[in-house]
């Protein structure tokens, strides 16, 4: 059975950071696409980073400005989001996906999903 597990997510003040993990298990992360996701409430969720299992190279939305990395670790079967500087505007629930053949960043065309960890960025 397919699983992904988040976390790493609290509470940290503005300009502080944290590091996102999570852990798949019932399959190899090695040839799916992967993304991390955001959503607050009455909002849609959006695309934070994601990494396309053909190019392997790593996207990120406009809003990250170069605070936030994504990277796989297929030996650990991980995936993880190091998120710095946060701002208050960073506050949200993230979601970790993978999907075995999408290449675009796209919450709509991802097929499995995290539970979700919350984030809260607050002084």
């Amino acid at each position: 059975q397919l699983q992904l597990v988040e976390s790493g997510g609290g509470l940290v003040q503005p300009g502080g950071s944290l590091r996102l993990s999570c852990a798949a298990s019932g399959f190899t992360l090695a040839s799916y696409s992967i993304g991390w996701f955001r959503q607050v409430p009455g909002k849609e969720r959006e695309g934070v980073s994601c990494i396309n299992s053909s190019e392997g190279s790593a996207n990120y939305a406009d809003f990250v400005e170069g605070r936030f990395t994504i990277s796989k670790d297929n030996a650990k079967n991980t995936i993880v989001l190091q998120m710095n500087s946060l701002k208050p505007e960073d506050t949200a629930v993230y979601y970790c996906a993978v999907d075995p053949k999408t290449p675009q960043c796209d919450p709509e065309l991802y097929t499995y999903w995290g539970q979700g960890t919350q984030v809260t960025v607050s002084s």
